[in-house]
């Protein structure tokens, strides 16, 4: 190992996430949402589908149903007629209902403000609950690890597993819980516009000069095409 890559590889997490907070100062949840309703709908059908699609999407559904009680009374086939442009609409479809109906019914309409009812919702995971509840009022119990997430971290060193479950449970010990919720958005708006899964822009990274896998990162942080010919 040279002396360049050992000075890569040994950069503090809290200061590398500083110097992500200055590339990208607007570091925010890309889900277009007026309140913790919306968002948690939102989140759901973001679901193997880009934030780019809800968005196109949410607008109609939301101004049919405004609120909890009157999606969890919405007719199935309206619903999914609103969101088919998703992927996985029509268990989307059953999702929202459900949740919107035990919102109702347990919550007073309302979004609860803990994991454990979070993911006692219909549709709603770890990541699903830990977005609204970073989100909306910055008290996550997690990191949210999604494709973004999972790619840069293992990209900086900050993790060696593939699991998401995992890489959560490394960042979780490598951060301090008041930066949990801003470590998603900043890794995964560096995802998107720097730390490509293909083709990623070391050149222009600000962090190319403590990243340890700066200028061979495609191949770090993906599957092969031969592994995914075989799953």
């Amino acid at each position: 190992m040279t002396r360049l890559q050992a000075a890569r590889a040994t950069a503090p997490p809290v200061e590398t996430l500083a110097r992500l907070k200055k590339i990208h100062p607007n570091a925010r949840c890309e889900l277009d949402h007026e309140n913790a309703f919306q968002l948690l709908v939102a989140t759901v059908l973001s679901a193997q589908t880009t934030d780019v699609s809800v968005n196109k999407a949410t607008p109609k559904l939301f101004a049919f149903y405004t609120d909890s009680a009157a999606l969890a009374k919405a007719d199935p086939a309206n619903v999914e007629s609103l969101i088919s442009t998703l992927g996985f609409f029509r268990q989307k479809t059953k999702s929202i209902i459900g949740l919107s109906q035990m919102l109702v019914e347990k919550h007073g309409g309302e979004v609860p403000r803990s994991l454990a009812e979070l993911v006692a919702l219909p549709g709603v995971g770890r990541k699903t609950a830990n977005v609204v509840l970073g989100v909306m009022w910055n008290k996550p119990e997690g990191v949210v690890v999604d494709t973004h997430v999972q790619r840069v971290s293992q990209r900086l060193g900050w993790t060696k597993n593939a699991d998401p479950t995992k890489i959560e449970q490394d960042l979780v010990l490598l951060l301090p819980g008041a930066e949990w919720d801003i470590t998603s958005h900043l890794l995964i708006f560096h995802g998107r516009r720097i730390c490509f899964a293909r083709k990623p822009n070391c050149e222009g990274c600000g962090l190319n000069d403590v990243c340890p896998s700066a200028f061979h990162a495609e191949h770090v942080g993906r599957k092969s095409t031969r592994s995914k010919r075989k799953m």
